[in-house]
């Protein structure tokens, strides 16, 4: 495949993750922050989100197994997770965070444990994309600057 339908292949799958949800301006952020003298700067933000993130999702699931639920401790491992996911744009991510956060707040575990499973399925189908999407980067080598999804 030549360069220019790589780059044409990038832009388009960028362009799909924006229009899906799954991302929002915070993603084009750390795109412009990204420049010759550090070319993978985004790549390497997201791969410290998911090397985060499974962290904090094992000790969610530590938290969720206790009887009883300590919904200020879930609370506060949910607040990291929203707050990694709003640094990455990881929209859908951090809107079922604000979701499990509120049956905190109303001490609903099953609602949190429901909503839990959506966090790990937005989470996973991501990571799938972003995954994807930075293999594509990677085998273009050095695109041109970010540009905002129409």
């Amino acid at each position: 495949m030549g360069s220019r339908q790589l780059h044409s292949q990038i832009s388009c799958m960028r362009e799909n993750l924006f229009k899906q949800g799954f991302l929002d301006e915070q993603f084009m952020q750390l795109e412009e922050l990204q420049d010759d003298a550090n070319p993978n700067f985004v790549e390497e933000v997201v791969t410290l989100f998911f090397k985060d993130s499974a962290r904090l999702i094992l000790n969610i699931e530590q938290a969720l197994n206790n009887n009883p639920q300590d919904f200020n401790k879930l609370d506060n491992f949910m607040h990291q997770f929203k707050g990694s996911s709003s640094s990455i744009g990881a929209k859908k991510v951090k809107n079922e965070c604000t979701q499990f956060k509120e049956y905190c707040r109303i001490g609903n575990g099953e609602g949190c444990i429901r909503t839990f499973q959506q966090v790990k399925k937005e989470h996973a189908a991501l990571r799938k994309k972003l995954e994807s999407y930075f293999q594509l980067v990677r085998q273009a080598g050095p695109m041109q600057t970010a540009s905002r999804p129409r």
